[in-house]
């Protein structure tokens, strides 16, 4: 049986990798600062600890087949738009202090959760239909600090890989979401801000959308990250892969979707002032499907439908 440790393992992904590895029959150690908020952990052995400090992650991350790195300060637009240099040093502080206890515990095969928001905002600031490819990213000009965090960690896993020996693979993921995501409190995502919108909205009610509803996104589901995940770490491959559904649409087109499936007609509002990011971002699947023979499958629809009856329900709860 191989054991894998998974940080951020109380977080959307983390928890649902957790259940993923057990059903592969993996000894799961989970770690992170607090629990998964919607349901108990299935981890074998769930650690509350902060990796942020050092003697944490030389304590902790050792004694596994695989190292799967999902913990990370961020949200939500409204949230790395406004916490620029929290989430730079937490994420720093986490990621560095992980990989130096990987190495010198002798966790050789990690995969680390990358993002996006590492492209460049000139390749992302006019509404198209270009999807970005893995060798966009640089020249380096993220839109974020979230982004810019986030693509100095992976040059550090490449340095770790190349001066260790390291086997560090690199996902990046766009808009990861599906039910026990965060949907409330400032930090979701916009999938899930919509979803809970419209779960509170009446029928033939207003429902805001950030900016103004143009702005084009992909949506990747929670199952479909897993299985890429896995995947990935599977290869000898080293190098970012991008990980997210190639199909884009719009916010308002987004909003439309989830007013069908909530059987409600509603009202489009747009709070132009509010942060809206880029102006499209999109998943070039070629190297994915080169380097797998496999892709994200789970349409928008089906995801967002299995999504939105969770929000619905959390929401009629409170």
């Amino acid at each position: 049986m191989k054991t894998a440790i998974v940080t951020g393992a109380g977080g959307f992904i983390g928890s649902h990798f957790i259940q993923f590895l057990k059903s592969k029959n993996y000894h799961v150690i989970g770690i992170d600062t607090h629990a998964p908020e919607f349901s108990k952990s299935v981890a074998d052995r769930f650690i509350t600890a902060d990796l942020r400090k050092e003697s944490n992650t030389r304590r902790f991350i050792k004694g596994a087949h695989e190292l799967y790195m999902f913990a990370a300060d961020m949200g939500g637009a409204g949230y790395i738009y406004s916490s620029r240099a929290n989430i730079a040093k937490n994420n720093v502080l986490i990621n560095t202090n992980t990989l130096e206890a990987a190495r010198t515990n002798g966790v050789r095969n990690i995969f680390f959760a990358s993002t996006a928001c590492v492209y460049p905002l000139s390749k992302q600031h006019v509404l198209s239909s270009y999807a970005l490819k893995e060798d966009d990213a640089l020249p380096a000009e993220p839109d974020s600090m979230y982004g810019w965090e986030k693509l100095f960690t992976e040059q550090l896993c490449a340095s770790y890989s190349q001066e260790y020996k390291l086997r560090i693979h690199i996902g990046r993921f766009h808009n990861v979401y599906g039910p026990e995501c965060t949907y409330d409190g400032g930090k979701e995502k916009s999938s899930a801000a919509l979803c809970r919108k419209i779960a509170l909205a009446k029928n033939g009610g207003e429902v805001e959308v950030w900016g103004d509803g143009k702005q084009i996104r992909s949506y990747c589901y929670i199952d479909d990250c897993c299985e890429g995940i896995f995947r990935l770490t599977n290869t000898t491959y080293l190098r970012p892969v991008n990980l997210g559904s190639s199909k884009s649409i719009s916010l308002d087109e987004l909003a439309l979707l989830i007013s069908k499936i909530a059987k409600k007609t509603i009202i489009l509002s747009h709070e132009r002032s509010a942060p809206q990011g880029v102006r499209a971002r999109n998943s070039d699947n070629t190297l994915i499907k080169k380097l797998l023979g496999w892709e994200p499958k789970t349409s928008l629809e089906t995801g967002l439908k299995r999504t939105y009856a969770w929000i619905e329900r959390r929401v009629g709860k409170k």
